[in-house]
């Protein structure tokens, strides 16, 4: 999950994730989420907002309850799961 990294990146708030930004605002994760987040084509407000949800620190989450947009919602899915999938079994 995310580690208690809460970061935001003034006036780059539109701008698309690299791994190093990705990594300095969530922290450590599997190189496979991360590529899974750059995947998304998420930018950097869109992680903010996917943390805060994960964090639940989001006003976003009170009284209004607005539902995250695409990707941000893909970005908390990802941050959301667990970090050491099943191995596949052979039968």
């Amino acid at each position: 999950m995310v580690a208690g990294k809460r970061m935001t990146f003034q006036g780059g708030a539109s701008q698309a994730l690299t791994r190093n930004r990705v990594v300095s605002m969530v922290g450590h994760l599997e190189d496979a989420k991360i590529a899974a987040i750059l995947a998304t084509r998420a930018t950097v407000r869109d992680l903010e907002e996917a943390i805060a949800w994960a964090q639940s620190e989001s006003d976003v989450m009170g009284e209004l309850e607005k539902r995250l947009d695409e990707p941000a919602a893909q970005v908390y899915r990802i941050l959301m799961t667990s970090e050491e999938p099943e191995p596949d079994r052979a039968r």
